[in-house]
Formats: structure tokens, sequence, C-alpha cells
């Protein structure tokens, strides 16, 4: 028996054309709107943001990679947007953004870094990344600023000033308050997440505020009364 043609398929009143076509819809429906690259070693974090990205856009595909070297490797087809991190370990983030823009070249670049100093920024951008973000930043900042560079538009998004009230932790925070956690003190947490002593103790003292507790302990047990650790 021959194969049915295409006009017999595209034939709205034949019963098996009708399954054909709706299988074809189901099919286009389970494809991912958008897919979503984040380069980052810390294995936490990329856990944490992509929980994040998952949870605000759901037809989203996020795909991860440890390294430069892993992300141009191992990752194949299409991708709408990269998620940066600056300290890599081999190949850094601003040394491979031009790798990645080779190899992805529609793809728009996010440098998404701790060092959110104004030169850090600037040469993120001047090499060619299409916006900027501080992982100070809350969550929804993020995924914002993921939404605007699908939309084209150049995101740039640092540090909240002092004073400014915080909805959410940010996905470092929720890092460093995993290892507080586990028990760990500001050093241990710095050379685990290669953070400074300085920016560790920052971290600690937003999530404090944030739970507005006075203790390392009393920020722990109100996560966990919270659901946020287990």
């Amino acid at each position: 028996m021959l194969g049915k043609t295409a006009q017999q398929m595209n034939d709205p009143f034949r019963p098996d054309a009708a399954r054909y076509h709706g299988g074809l819809m189901r099919a286009m429906s389970l494809l991912p709107a958008y897919r979503v690259l984040l380069v980052d070693d810390h294995a936490m974090f990329r856990t944490g943001l992509k929980m994040v990205i998952s949870t605000a856009m759901p037809d989203t595909e996020i795909l991860e990679a440890g390294s430069l070297e892993a992300a141009l490797s191992s990752v194949a087809g299409d991708v709408h947007v990269l998620l940066l991190d600056i300290m890599l370990k081999g190949l850094n983030g601003l040394e491979g953004l031009a790798l990645l823009k080779r190899r992805w070249p529609l793809a728009p670049v996010l440098v998404l870094s701790s060092q959110d100093e104004p030169e850090t920024v600037r040469l993120a951008l001047s090499r060619g990344a299409a916006g900027f973000v501080s992982k100070a930043e809350p969550a929804e900042k993020i995924v914002e600023a993921i939404q605007l560079a699908l939309g084209g538009h150049v995101a740039t998004v640092q540090a909240f000033g002092d004073g400014a009230v915080q909805q959410r932790l940010t996905p470092r925070q929720c890092e460093v308050l995993s290892l507080l956690h586990q028990g760990l003190s500001n050093k241990l947490i710095a050379r685990q997440l290669s953070l400074s002593d300085n920016t560790v103790r920052r971290h600690v003292q937003d999530i404090l505020a944030f739970f507005d507790v006075a203790s390392r302990t009393e920020a722990v047990f109100e996560a966990r009364q919270r659901g946020l650790i287990h």
C-alpha cells in the first residue's frame, strides 16, 4: 500500500490527518521557547539560578557548564542567551568572551559576576557583552536582565545601593546560606566560593538583615522555618 500523500494528510476531513496534525502540534508545544547557557564554576550557584529561571520562565531550557572549555566542547545547537561568570577556572570569562561570540554569534552574552566594580563592567561591555548583572542583585533582577537581552536590549544591572529594601535572597546569598547551614566559617565559605573574606562578610550581613536577626544561628533557624533550607 502506498504511503499517504501530503495532500491527503492536509485534508482536514480525514481522521488520520487530524491525528497527524494533533501529534505535530503536541510535539511542537514541548519544544522550549528559549535555550539559556549558564557558564559558572560553582555548581550550587548554577543549581540555585537554574531553579530561579525555571520558575520565572518555565518554557526555557537551561544548559550548564562549569568552564568555558566545557561550554564550547559539550553544548550543541543554538543558544539564545549566555550567562557568563568572570572568575572561572582555566580561561576566565573576559578572556573567553570572544570565543563564545564566535561560537554563538547571535546570542547575547550577559556577564554575571560578584566583581561589579565600574571598571569591570566597562571592560566586559567593551569586549562584546550585551550586559552586566551583579550577583548581589535579587533573583528577579537577573531574570529581568535575561528577558531584556532576549528582547535585544542592553541589560546592565549593578548592585543596589545602601538602604535599599531586598525582597529576596540572591542566588549567591542562597549559596552562602547553605554553607552557613553546614556550619562553615566565613573564611571557609570564602575559600569554597573563591570569594574574598570581605565579600562573604557582606553577604552574611545582608542575610542577617534579610531575616531581621542578629546571628548566623538565628538566620539558619529562620531559613528552616521558611522552608529555604532542609
